[in-house]
């Protein structure tokens, strides 16, 4: 198939890339001359495991270029997928970016015979692909839905730092589709991934699965801080061997005769800093923010809204059981990114415990692998108040305080480069107290 994807960011150039991969000619579509020419150079303009070789090896296949002329590539595509992004506003997505090239694809349809089904992937509310994005492509085309194109919704589950695997060994595939054409042409997108389950359904309700895929993970994820952030009070448990004991039950990890499956689901139910990134923060405050517009209060998710928000001060918090006075004392932040695998610092826990930290006349230093210098630009705020080092083996000397706020490799070593006396604040927790002997160890859910 020809698959014209418009939008080079997180979702359509994975998506594009994958596609390439599996045998499609792909071309994916962007205004920046220097996206256009570095992808055509086959250098990603975003970071992703595995996405740089992978593009190297389509584009040398001669499946996959960038190019800013969408008419042209229209002209003999199958599918036109739209991935751009719906940024949050208020709480609510910005549906401008998606309308924009809806109204761009039907002025094209306007003027052409060519067959096309319209694939909506940015990750809207439901009813917007059957909605909004449909009256935009009609007004435009002049064309009814069904008269020459069709539409379709098909929702992506990537993870940030596992997204190529995501895409390429996925554990389901959502079609949605308006018009049996569509649906045809997405059953033909992805024959190739002949063993994975493909929930076959309108767009609406394949919006929908997105979003309450990420809700009830958020949700998951706040439920278990909020009783860590309990426990700590409490003092006297082992929050570890609680979320053991919970897990244990058949539910969570269900009992085989070849022993014990532990499904990745009860990764959520690990207390730490909160969620962050691109998707849970932005999905959650919108399909909340869609919930109040119908009169239809969301009271679980606004609880979890303000849990998230909260946890990175319950980390602070933590630190000033044992550094009651921040004033002038040095703290390293070990990580910036939301999560190690990627340089998205979007909602990083770290901003906000940089920023308590700040407010409590801390000194603090700060360092990540990839991420630093994309934080500094996100939060400028902070970036002149903080010193952003290279080496994180040296960020650490002469720290009063340490706190692992993502969980990369390169930390692993941390043990071995502490001194007596340091508090090691690990809300990932990347360690365990026993790794820190000359030195006081802290967690979530713990004292």
């Amino acid at each position: 198939m020809k698959i014209t994807v418009i939008g080079t960011g997180y979702v359509g150039l994975v998506s594009g890339v994958c596609l390439a991969s599996r045998g499609h000619r792909v071309v994916c579509i962007d205004l920046k001359p220097e996206i256009i020419a570095s992808l055509n150079a086959g250098r990603p303009t975003i970071f992703e495991r595995g996405l740089e070789s992978l593009l190297t090896e389509v584009r040398a296949k001669g499946l996959f270029t960038a190019s800013d002329d969408l008419h042209a590539h229209l002209a003999d595509s199958d599918v036109a997928m739209i991935a751009v992004g719906t940024p949050s506003v208020d709480g609510a997505i910005d549906l401008s970016q998606v309308l924009g090239a809806a109204t761009t694809i039907g002025s094209f349809l306007r003027h052409s015979a060519q067959p096309l089904s319209v694939i909506v992937k940015s990750t809207v509310l439901p009813g917007t692909t059957d909605g909004p994005v449909r009256s935009a492509i009609e007004q435009s085309s002049g064309k009814p839905l069904g008269q020459q194109w069709g539409l379709g919704m098909n929702p992506e589950f990537l993870r940030e730092g596992e997204a190529i695997d995501d895409f390429i060994l996925p554990d389901r595939i959502v079609l949605g589709a308006e018009d049996e054409a569509t649906r045809q042409r997405l059953r033909e997108m992805y024959a190739s991934w002949d063993t994975v389950e493909k929930i076959e359904t309108n767009t609406r309700t394949a919006e929908l699965i997105k979003y309450a895929n990420n809700a009830l993970l958020a949700t998951q994820i706040s439920a278990i801080n909020e009783i860590a952030n309990l426990a700590s009070r409490l003092g006297g448990i082992d929050f570890d061997e609680v979320v053991h004991g919970v897990t244990a039950d058949k539910r969570w990890s269900p009992l085989t005769p070849a022993g014990r499956v532990r499904p990745g689901i009860v990764d959520y139910l690990v207390p730490g800093c909160g969620f962050g990134g691109s998707c849970f923060p932005k999905d959650v405050q919108a399909l909340r923010t869609q919930g109040r517009t119908l009169n239809q209060p969301m009271q679980i998710l606004e609880a979890v809204l303000e849990v998230n928000a909260q946890q990175p001060g319950e980390i602070i918090r933590l630190l000033r059981q044992d550094l009651p006075v921040l004033e002038g004392r040095p703290v390293t932040v070990l990580g910036l990114a939301f999560k190690p695998g990627t340089d998205d610092v979007r909602e990083s826990a770290s901003a906000g415990m940089i920023h308590d930290l700040l407010v409590a006349g801390a000194r603090v230093t700060a360092h990540d692998p990839i991420a630093g210098d994309h934080f500094l630009r996100a939060n400028p705020g902070l970036a002149e108040r903080i010193r952003l080092e290279d080496d994180w083996q040296q960020a650490i000397v002469g720290a009063e305080a340490i706190i692992v706020a993502t969980r990369w490799p390169q930390y692993a070593d941390l043990p071995a480069h502490t001194q007596p006396g340091q508090i090691i604040v690990d809300p990932r927790h990347m360690f365990a107290a026993a790794d820190f002997k000359p030195a006081r160890y802290l967690t979530v859910g713990s004292t």
